[in-house]
This record gives structure tokens, sequence and C-alpha cells, in this order.
């Protein structure tokens, strides 16, 4: 996916790509489907399935300096959008997939103050108190390092998290506070979990 909703990048690979892979008329879009966004599944829809695989998937989705997005975060977001279960990416699941992201690159833009391209951890902690979720300091720097775009290291701060790497983080705290809640039954911070119970907790997490 074009970084911003940016479709030059779409056209620019549907456009070398679909008359080669996707010439024929057995290929259709569905009814109503928005030509050019049809016009980039079928680019990155290479073994013309008419569904995309993990690959295809990740091949299909780049952060702002045209890297690819990680696999975790691909594999997140098959599970969210995948609502048939089938393991692939049909067109109007890739639809909401496409405007789902779309929305996230606005909030991204918003609280990347300075448009570096990354959150840094004084513009993560804006953006997760501006969702209701205050995290300390251990905590946001636990976050910082964790979704960090490359290695970190003992010297200066940590590289900044880019978009992909953004809305994974940001998903998994809300998975793991609402996780949370449902245990903390007198809503005061406090939860009793068995190890059974934690351990699905935290395994489920994107």
């Amino acid at each position: 996916m074009a970084y911003y909703n940016d479709p030059s990048y779409a056209l620019h690979h549907s456009q070398s790509h679909s008359h080669h892979h996707h010439s024929g008329s057995g290929y259709l879009p569905p009814v109503g489907a928005d030509p050019q966004l049809w016009q980039y599944f079928a680019a990155v829809d290479t073994n013309r399935s008419g569904a995309l695989s993990i690959g295809e998937l990740q091949n299909a989705l780049v952060n702002g300096n045209w890297s690819k997005f990680d696999l975790d975060t691909v594999k997140m977001l098959m599970n969210m959008f995948d609502s048939d279960r089938n393991g692939t990416i049909g067109f109007n699941e890739f639809t909401r997939l496409w405007q789902y992201i779309a929305e996230w690159q606005r909030v991204f833009r918003h609280f990347d103050r300075d448009q570096s391209g990354t959150i840094e951890r004084r513009e993560l902690s804006d953006a997760l108190r501006n969702f209701g979720y205050n995290l300390s300091p251990t905590l946001l720097s636990l976050l910082e390092h964790k979704y960090a775009s490359a290695a970190t290291s003992a010297y200066g701060p940590p590289p900044g998290i880019t978009f992909d790497r953004f809305v994974r983080a940001c998903v998994t705290i809300k998975t793991l506070t609402e996780a949370f809640q449902r245990f903390d039954t007198r809503n005061d911070g406090w939860a009793r979990f068995s190890y059974e119970e934690f351990m699905k907790v935290t395994l489920m997490a994107p």
C-alpha cells in the first residue's frame, strides 16, 4: 500500500504488471469496485488467485521509506481482516483493510509532529494519551524499544517507530488493556490471573 494513500506507487506497479499477468477476461473486478484499488489489488495478486496470500499482502503494504511492513504487522492485519478465515485476503477484505490503514495514516501524520516519518517517545506518549492510555515512562521506554524500526544501542535515543510498527504497538496496547480490564473486576488497577490466563492474554496479543 502506498504510504499516505498516494496512488502513484500503486499505479506504477499495476501498470507495469497488470498487462503481463492479468490480461484476459477471466480476471474481472467485483461490481462497484474502486477501479484504482482493483488495479493495485490485481497487480500484487501475482498468481491470479483472486485473493492475496500473506506474502502478496506484505508486498502490497509499504511504509513511507518504501520498506515493506514487517511480517508480524502483516500477520496481525491478516488475522483482523480475513473474515472468512481461509488464510487469504479477498478484494472486499482488502478494501476494508485499505480503509483501516488510511485511517491509521491520518493518525500517524497527526502525531508525527516533526514529519520525520517515524514516531519518537514524546510523540508516542501524546498519541497513547490521546487514545486514553496514560503509560508510565518505564512502559513507554519498553514500548519504544520493542517496536523500534532498528536495533537499539546504549548510546543515544532508539530509532523511531515506523508506521507499520506504530499501528501494531497501538493495537497491542489496546488489546492488552482490554484483556486486563476484564480481570480488573473492581476497576482499581489490580487483577488476579492464573498462569494459564496470563499466558493466554500475552500470547494472543498482536
